[in-house]
């Protein structure tokens, strides 16, 4: 089923139309489907049945809270990095024992936050992270539930800025010193080590790298216990990718035998992190074309959107497909043109050379596949108010994140009592 059809010439989003919502919250904005959101978790947690397994949202791809209530009614957990991620994953209705808090700079407030908020686990990832932990736990007469994040060193075939478990990236513990880590832990009483977790990557679209670093912590998750650890959960991350222009990744079945084949015999409790691969592709940017411009070899797209909404082209050089909201004819000829922003930057580019039937001023383009990592990196650059975000759900939608406006946007600053009036040079510089 697609969420995202061509109805009477006009792309909508379930049943609701483009235009019509163009026209209610302006462009540019985000648009996501319910449904799609929906169908995602069910397939993805689907393919996991009969595993002992919870399954983490990980916040970090589309923190709007109205996402993660979505998936949260559907009995997902989070993957937090933040206090902030924490304290949205709790006003969104996720319960504090299917949290897990990972990231390698966990704070000492934002630990004892979690802390006192009951949540899962900890994924601790350094000596000094574990030592900190203790005293917070302490602190509260506490302990604090942990597991250790080791590095597989695994090449996970994806964007060198996404990869997470290779030995030089700055994520998890090398494996060799697990060991030695927990036989520290025995010396900490506030903490807990309940389990292992990995995570090396994200968008990550063949098998073999999962396969690889998902046996060498069941390995490791097997030896630890033969040696008296009383380890409980296996967390295994997340990475899943999604289509982009000729990657594709492998079936959620697929990769659900690999999850079985590694950890078969282990009898113990499995955690995921997906994150892009719920919502991905349940989200669209909608944006107007400003102008059309030809230049002396090329022809540019020029759309109110811009890298401050959706910054992925120019920080990944990421491909995402770009249709016309108003269904092109079948033969209707394209031709290519480099669709871009109106920020004072170069790489303010979604798409250099991409074919696309005629458009003009005034049309309306879905930028697809931005659910993930498009609204949730988007900022304030060059004073521009970052694009709303609207939820569907058949007929009906609903802003779920209103556009700032310019009084908000100011609003944000504040002037030192030196600069609240202007100076008497200041003034005789305006004349």
């Amino acid at each position: 089923m697609t969420y995202f059809p061509y109805e009477d010439g006009v792309l909508h989003v379930e049943e609701a139309a483009l235009p019509a919502l163009a026209a209610a919250v302006g462009t540019p904005f985000f648009c996501y489907s319910s449904g799609a959101l929906e169908s995602a978790y069910r397939n993805f947690a689907g393919a996991l049945e009969g595993l002992d397994a919870i399954v983490c949202y990980a916040l970090k791809a589309n923190s709007n809270l109205a996402v993660v209530r979505t998936l949260a009614r559907l009995g997902a957990g989070a993957d937090v990095v933040s206090e902030g991620e924490l304290r949205q994953a709790l006003a969104a209705g996720v319960i504090p024992e299917r949290i897990v808090f990972a990231g390698v700079g966990k704070t000492p407030g934002e630990m004892a936050v979690a802390l006192d908020a009951g949540i899962l686990q900890f994924n601790v990832e350094s000596l000094p992270e574990l030592e900190a932990l203790n005293r917070i736990a302490l602190d509260r007469s506490l302990q604090a539930p942990v597991a250790l994040r080791v590095n597989p060193d695994v090449d996970a075939l994806t964007h060198e800025k996404i990869a997470t478990g290779k030995a030089e990236n700055k994520f998890g513990i090398d494996m060799a010193q697990a060991g030695a880590l927990f036989a520290r832990a025995a010396e900490l009483p506030g903490i807990c080590f309940e389990g292992l977790a990995v995570h090396i990557g994200s968008q990550l679209t063949e098998l073999p790298p999962f396969r690889a670093a998902f046996r060498r912590v069941a390995g490791l998750f097997g030896e630890l216990r033969a040696a008296g650890h009383g380890l409980c959960r296996l967390d295994l991350g997340g990475g899943l990718g999604i289509s982009y222009r000729t990657r594709t990744p492998p079936d959620l079945q697929g990769y659900a035998a690999v999850v079985r084949e590694a950890t078969a015999g282990l009898d113990t409790r499995l955690v995921f992190e997906p994150g892009r691969v719920l919502v991905g592709d349940a989200g669209l940017l909608v944006t107007r074309v400003l102008y059309v411009k030809d230049g002396t070899d090329r022809r540019f797209v020029i759309v109110d959107a811009a890298m401050n909404d959706l910054i992925r082209p120019t920080l990944y050089d990421a491909w995402h497909d770009i249709i016309p909201v108003a269904e092109p004819s079948a033969d209707a000829e394209t031709r290519p043109v480099d669709l871009v922003g109106p920020i004072c930057e170069t790489s303010d580019t979604f798409a250099r050379g991409r074919p696309l039937p005629p458009v003009a001023a005034g049309d309306l383009l879905a930028i697809c596949s931005t659910g993930a990592y498009g609204a949730v990196m988007s900022s304030a650059y060059n004073a521009r108010p970052p694009a709303p975000e609207v939820l569907v759900r058949g007929a009906r939608h609903a802003v779920v994140r209103p556009r700032l406006d310019y009084a908000a946007l100011l609003g944000r600053d504040r002037l030192p009592d030196w600069l609240e009036a202007p100076t008497a040079d200041a003034s005789r510089g305006a004349a």
